[in-house]
């Protein structure tokens, strides 16, 4: 292996080291706000009672609208059924957010992968960094980022779909070029390699202003049943 293998691999294998201590820990943290917010449940009916021993509606409706944006909060947590993609879906619709861009994100993982957690988040973190990084060159209104996860037959799909300024991304060597320089670009090379290593099919698409790739991952190599079953 030649030094620069040796420096990618490095790179790669620190990146990876990077999604599963943030993204893992966004999850708790995430869980464990949903957790804080059962336990005070009790809390809550108490004091909802007081209010209407005074017959003060007023206090009553206010505190109710109180906790409906706290209960919204929450149900804007990403669940699709599998651990790691909840930890870093959460985690980068969390960053994007945070960068003035809307996320509409629709992801249901209903079996056990038999594909590498660290293979799936490596795509999920590049894809979305790439689309988050195309639509800060947008005003802030028009920054849209479009997550659909799920399963098709014994495969697992992916698309992200981003707005463009407006026109066709151009291509380099056959290859849509990346806009946030070498880094950018080695992840995007990363993804190609995982999804052509795990005998998957990846489509990338700029049209109509929108950049689109779509992904399919053989997810488990027997049935849906016998998946959720197994062992690790």
């Amino acid at each position: 292996m030649g030094f620069w293998d040796k420096r990618i691999d490095r790179r790669i294998a620190a990146y990876q080291r990077e999604l599963i201590e943030t993204h893992y820990a966004e999850v708790e943290n995430m869980y464990r706000q949903i957790r804080g917010w059962r336990h005070d449940y009790r809390n809550h009916i108490q004091a909802m009672k007081v209010y209407a021993a005074n017959g003060d509606m007023e206090a009553i409706r206010r505190y109710l609208d109180e906790l409906d944006t706290d209960l919204n909060t929450v149900d804007t947590v990403v669940k699709t059924g599998n651990p790691m993609t909840d930890a870093i879906l959460n985690s980068k619709i969390s960053l994007a957010k945070s960068k003035g861009i809307e996320v509409r994100a629709d992801a249901h993982i209903p079996v056990k992968l038999k594909l590498s957690e660290l293979d799936l988040c490596c795509i999920i973190g590049n894809l979305f960094d790439n689309a988050i990084e195309a639509s800060l060159s947008l005003p802030p209104e028009e920054r849209l980022i479009r997550v659909y996860m799920d399963m098709k037959g014994t495969q697992l799909y992916l698309s992200f779909t981003n707005f463009t300024a407006g026109k066709k991304l151009p291509k380099t060597a056959g290859r849509f070029a990346s806009t946030k320089g070498a880094d950018h670009g080695l992840g995007l090379v990363r993804v190609d390699t995982i999804v052509e290593r795990l005998g998957g099919y990846l489509s990338r698409n700029s049209e109509d202003g929108a950049f689109t790739t779509e992904i399919l991952l053989p997810a488990y190599n027997s049935s849906p049943a016998e998946s959720n079953s197994s062992p690790d």
